[in-house]
């Protein structure tokens, strides 16, 4: 076991003393009643006063156990206590998985990695095939919201005209919640025998998810009304008698970037018109992040060719085999992934820069 201080080890890549030191300011600016007079910089010193306390707070806590530890480890070899021993090591056991999940953390280095996401998910060619397939992504990724205690809500539903859905829209709200799926955009491709085949031939199918973060106020996204065209109409699916009553549901097309949102989930036309723009806010932010970066891509192009040339993933269901085509990550567990357990695939993408 390695006993110095974790603050001594780690604080320089943490940058510690820096981050302390720009906590305690934090600490005043929130603590400053003039401060609430405007709403905008609350929610950023907010915001920043949280990511902060993550690190500074942690690697307090682990400086603190290491040192208990190191006692309690003296006492039970002078005893020869073998049940106080065994504590020690289960306490260092969950502080090293705390120092795991700090240093995971370090891989979120874009901005808007600590907020919170929305998700599309859309069915390639293929009719039925491609629809269930996108079904099965959508409860996926509903899954590993809820394994990771986030709200989660689905705010678009298309459904097939058999199974699954045509398209889907999802918001993640939790922390990090962008950060940990931002790498799953791309193709995913599932091969299997098909259910609805009477001939039980193999078949392969594709659908596209595409995940974008919420923006919140400290983000300047300058949008113009006059861009702007806002289309009610009924909504569809599940929702009981009133949705079927009422053009509550709100498409919203921005003529100069042809981004389309839509929003149902609501029975309140505001409501559902206020979330439409929380996502065109958070496409048009990733579209202005993904320029900068240079890259070609157009934001919605990248969703029309759903086929072989952007895969990301494969999945093989009568293999029991899923690889990640980008790091080389592979599974045999489908049950438990499309459960959600994604954790394997997200933390290799990201440690390797995907």
């Amino acid at each position: 076991m390695i006993w110095h201080p974790v603050v001594t080890i780690y604080g320089g890549i943490f940058d510690y003393a820096g981050k302390k030191e720009r906590l305690e300011e934090v600490i005043g600016l929130s603590e400053d009643p003039e401060l609430w007079n405007d709403p905008k910089k609350a929610q950023e010193v907010g915001k920043e006063r949280k990511v902060l306390e993550g690190i500074v707070l942690t690697l307090d806590h682990l400086h603190s156990g290491i040192e208990d530890n190191r006692i309690l480890l003296q006492m039970a070899v002078e005893e020869n206590d073998s049940d106080g021993f065994a504590a020690v090591q289960a306490d260092i056991t969950a502080l090293q998985e705390e120092l795991a999940q700090l240093e995971f953390k370090r891989m979120f280095n874009q901005p808007a990695d600590v907020n919170n996401c929305f998700i599309d998910i859309v069915a390639g060619a293929g009719g039925t095939e491609a629809e269930d397939w996108a079904g099965m992504l959508l409860r996926m990724y509903v899954r590993y919201g809820e394994r990771k205690g986030f709200k989660v809500e689905v705010l678009e539903e298309d459904e097939g005209e058999i199974a699954g859905v045509n398209r889907a829209t999802i918001k993640l709200d939790g922390e990090y919640a962008y950060g940990l799926l931002r790498t799953e955009t791309g193709i995913h491709r599932l091969v299997r025998y098909s259910p609805f085949d009477s001939n039980n031939k193999r078949h392969t199918s594709f659908a596209s998810v595409f995940v974008y973060p919420e923006v919140d106020d400290s983000f300047e996204i300058e949008i113009n009304p006059a861009d702007l065209r806002v289309d009610t109409y009924r909504a569809s699916g599940a929702g009981g008698q009133h949705i079927n009553k009422t053009d509550s549901a709100v498409r919203i097309t921005h003529e100069p970037t042809g981004i389309v949102v839509q929003c149902q989930n609501d029975r309140s036309q505001h409501r559902n018109r206020e979330e439409a723009m929380n996502m065109l806010k958070a496409k048009l932010f990733e579209l202005e992040m993904r320029r900068r970066n240079e890259e070609k891509q157009n934001l919605e192009a990248s969703k029309d060719d759903v086929g072989w040339g952007h895969q990301i993933r494969s999945y093989v269901f009568d293999s029991s085999r899923i690889k990640d085509l980008r790091t080389g990550y592979e599974v045999g567990n489908i049950k438990a992934v499309m459960d959600g357990d994604l954790d394997g695939f997200i933390e290799a993408s990201l440690k390797q820069g995907v």
